[in-house]
């Protein structure tokens, strides 16, 4: 049976929850959480861990991380490394850093393999339908513009000496990890629990989760996946151990106009907001990275197609729940 809503642990405000039951924890365990705004979104981490101060610091290590990739990858602070590289943009290359420059060479990674599905230079893309502030499209002549630009074969990564640097080719081309960055984010999170012995656990970021070890009963995390038209509801559960897990959906973040639902997953081709009869895709990978790429890349494709993708950009991954 499908567990009801009282079974389930709301981790942030994404498209994923965690499902915690009713029984003492095993080996005087505790399971300590902690829940921050971050990356645009709520972040929770949950620890499951004896020593509850030391859970705490692993917890402090693990949302110093979040908070980290967030003021070095948004494309909402000038003072960024995506700011840097897109207020330079058709100008001058930028020095990034290790992480920045280690992100943009899997998002180019993924845009080749994908095709083009998913492009990280999409920011003005972005900007122009910004559906949080947006209540009618914008007009066909600010669109145009951006359709089918393949804006990131504008995007040049490369090392000078010893520090990468980035140089965007096209001034219309503009960096937008929000596709791939939150997932390296909860990946460096993890990493952080598991540099403080932290052996059960999980990350969740707005629907990208990363699950190390078992629940309280020492089976995989259950994870369930919300239903797109009652977000109160689970539409499907999976057991994850030691694995990530990331959704998009069209239903967190969107505008209506004429019936016309405008959300914030934008296609590389129209430059708009993708069309399609999908409500939302769930993938699971090895890192939370490649699941949170996969799936906003695949948001749309037809099995067939999302098989081949993944085949291609993340061997082992695997779509496990669509609506």
């Amino acid at each position: 049976m499908s567990p009801n809503r009282r079974e389930f642990l709301a981790l942030g405000v994404g498209a994923l929850g965690v499902a915690t039951l009713p029984r003492a924890l095993r080996r005087r365990d505790r399971l300590v959480r902690r829940t921050i705004p971050v990356m645009g979104t709520i972040a929770e981490v949950a620890v499951r861990h004896p020593n509850e101060a030391w859970a705490q610091k692993a917890i402090d290590a693990a949302l110093d991380e979040l908070r980290r990739v967030d003021r070095t990858m948004t494309r909402f602070r000038d003072d960024s490394d995506v700011g840097r590289a897109n207020l330079a943009a058709g100008k001058d290359h930028v020095v990034v850093s290790e992480d920045t420059a280690e992100v943009l060479a899997a998002a180019l990674m993924w845009a080749r393999r994908s095709e083009g599905r998913f492009d990280p230079c999409l920011g003005r893309v972005s900007e122009l339908w910004h559906v949080e502030t947006r209540s009618q499209p914008p007009a066909e002549g600010e669109i145009v513009p951006l359709e089918n630009g393949h804006f990131y074969r504008d995007l040049e990564l490369e090392r000078r000496g010893s520090a990468p640097r980035v140089l965007l080719t096209n001034a219309r081309a503009a960096v937008d990890l929000g596709g791939i960055g939150k997932g390296y984010g909860v990946d460096l999170a993890g990493q952080a629990l598991r540099n403080h012995g932290i052996n059960n656990a999980l990350v969740n970021v707005g629907g990208d989760l990363v699950a190390l070890g078992t629940d309280e009963n020492d089976e995989p995390w259950k994870i369930g996946v919300r239903s797109p038209d009652h977000l109160e509801q689970v539409a499907a559960v999976v057991r994850v151990s030691d694995r990530a897990v990331a959704t998009s959906g069209d239903y967190l973040r969107f505008f209506k106009y004429h019936g016309q639902v405008y959300h914030h997953l934008m296609d590389p081709i129209t430059g708009a907001p993708r069309r399609t009869a999908m409500r939302s895709i769930t993938v699971e990978a090895s890192t939370c990275m490649a699941a949170d790429a996969a799936a906003t890349a695949l948001f749309g494709e037809d099995p067939a197609a999302a098989r081949a993708v993944l085949e291609r950009a993340a061997p082992g991954a695997r779509v496990v729940n669509s609506i």
